[in-house]
């Protein structure tokens, strides 16, 4: 006996297989939510595959066929057997609104066999939507004209938000809000917008109306715009004049006019129309259509030719004047109006007369006139009194300050006599003299201050003789202070004295007319005054 060896050569005979939980298995389904994270794995999908074959024969690739950049297969190359896993690539692309089911083939293929024996297994991925999407109205701002006189309730407009979410996410419930939206309403869910019940709407009051409309989702996802609403004036207000019955006056040549306001608030509802229903005589005024200007026909240029029209003689006028709007249906309002008509000769004569009868009509343009005269009269004084202000403080120009030197009383006769005076006369002028201060440069001359008081010169020395008796009946009169003379110590006065004192008399009043004479001429050389 001998052994024999046989060997077996493998032969490429067997394709990869791809197997699921119950076996072999070519479609794999899976339900997923939209826009799950990046790089996530599928784990729902449980794929093996696997080729029998040995060696080379069991080498194959794996890869997705089907929209591309969504997702990736690991591992790519395979020997023998291995687990597939699909990750997410590109999250943003796996959008419900776009796809609802992604469907891709796994596609596994021999790489170094002369057969490429190959395999496929159908992918199925259905996606479940999420709330991702904000509600969208198909506009960003809507604009609606509607007639003042619409009733309580009116529809003004639709307005449209979209929410591609599906179910309870694409549920839009709609509002409104802001300054404007107090007269309107809208529907929770159809998003029209209508009057409320009690609006009433008026376009001379306030012609448009803005405010925001809100879209929003179940989870509080929401978008705005922009609503404009105008109201279409209707011809509801007639002309009406200032006064039933207007006075003016018009002086020749010079024509007058009447207004009336027509408070509609567009054209041609607001335009006015002017004209003469009646008037006696029929043929002395002319009135513009327009602007409804008043004058004379061009026929009549004084007012002698006026008073031949008029034999009655009257200076007053009376008119008729109607005032017609240009809307559909039109209203139309008439006044009474009487004219004076004056000469200008006679204006001439006395301009405040001209100018109070040409502002009889108007009494606030006379008090506008009067108030400007006045404003600028008070202008011109608040300037004069700042400029002298200025002028004063900012002056630097100092004078030299005269003192003003008054008189003392003279001190009440004492029983102890100064006789010690009577012999110093003919020194006493001398000690008696007008001083003038010196100029202060830091003292303003516009400004007067309190002078310090005078000092008092110091006392002569006293007489070698002794007082005489008895109480001195003169005075010295002083300039620039008094005298203080010490006061003698005292002591009993010799009867002898007494001749001394009536021996010095003539001297004394020598002195002081001398003294008076001096301070006079020296008074008026300085223009002293007390």
């Amino acid at each position: 006996m001998a052994p024999v060896t046989i060997r077996i050569v493998d032969l490429n005979n067997h394709p990869p297989t791809f197997y699921g939980e119950s076996g072999p298995q070519n479609r794999f389904e899976l339900s997923m939510y939209e826009h799950p994270p990046q790089g996530v794995i599928l784990r729902g999908l449980k794929i093996t595959v696997s080729d029998s074959d040995q060696g080379a024969n069991a080498k194959f690739n794996l890869r997705l066929v089907g929209p591309g950049g969504i997702f990736r297969v690991v591992p790519q190359t395979v020997l023998n057997e291995a687990q597939v896993t699909i990750i997410v690539e590109n999250s943003a692309t796996i959008d419900f609104e776009k796809f609802k089911v992604l469907t891709f083939k796994l596609l596994a293929i021999e790489v170094n066999t002369p057969e490429k024996f190959s395999s496929t297994a159908d992918i199925v991925i259905q996606l479940l939507d999420t709330n991702d999407n904000v509600p969208k109205f198909t506009s960003h701002y809507y604009t609606a004209r509607i007639p003042e006189n619409a009733p309580g309730g009116s529809n003004v407009l639709a307005v449209t938000a979209v929410d591609p979410d599906t179910g309870p996410w694409g549920e839009v419930k709609y509002s409104i809000y802001g300054s404007g939206a107090d007269l309107f309403l809208i529907h929770p869910s159809s998003g029209i917008i209508y009057t409320q019940p009690w609006a009433s709407l008026d376009a001379e009051d306030t012609a448009r109306y803005n405010f925001y409309v809100k879209a929003e989702d179940m989870e509080g996802r929401y978008s705005l715009a922009e609503v404009f609403v105008t109201l279409l004036d209707v011809n509801d207000h007639y002309p009406q004049f200032g006064k039933s019955v207007q006075e003016k006056t018009m002086v020749l040549g010079t024509p007058v006019k009447i207004e009336a306001t027509d408070q509609d608030a567009e054209e041609p509802n607001n335009l006015v129309d002017y004209s003469i229903t009646h008037a006696e005589p029929a043929n002395v005024f002319d009135i513009d259509t327009h602007t409804g200007e008043i004058q004379l026909k061009n026929s009549i240029r004084s007012l002698d030719a006026l008073h031949n029209i008029t034999p009655s003689g009257d200076h007053t006028w009376s008119l008729e004047v109607q005032a017609k709007d240009r809307g559909s249906p039109s209203f139309s309002t008439t006044a009474l109006l009487k004219i004076d008509i004056v000469d200008t000769e006679m204006l001439s004569r006395n301009p405040m007369a001209a100018f109070l009868m040409q502002t009889r009509d108007n009494p606030m343009k006379a008090v506008g006139v009067l108030a400007g005269i006045m404003a600028i009269i008070v202008a011109i004084t608040v300037l004069i009194s700042t400029a002298t202000f200025w002028r004063n403080k900012k002056s630097n120009k100092v004078l030299p300050v005269r003192r003003v030197l008054r008189r003392r009383p003279s001190p009440a006769p004492r029983t102890v006599g100064i006789e010690w005076l009577k012999f110093r006369r003919t020194k006493a002028p001398d000690k008696f003299v007008l001083r003038e201060d010196p100029p202060n440069e830091n003292c303003n001359n516009n400004s007067l201050g309190s002078a310090p008081p005078p000092k008092v010169p110091a006392p002569p020395p006293p007489p070698s003789m002794a007082p005489s008796m008895g109480p001195a009946h003169w005075m010295v009169p002083t300039v620039s202070g008094s005298l203080a003379p010490q006061q003698p110590h005292p002591s009993p006065k010799p009867k002898a004295l007494v001749k001394h004192k009536a021996a010095g008399r003539p001297i004394q009043s020598a002195v002081v007319s001398e003294l008076r004479q001096k301070f006079e001429k020296k008074n008026v050389h300085n223009e002293a005054y007390f």
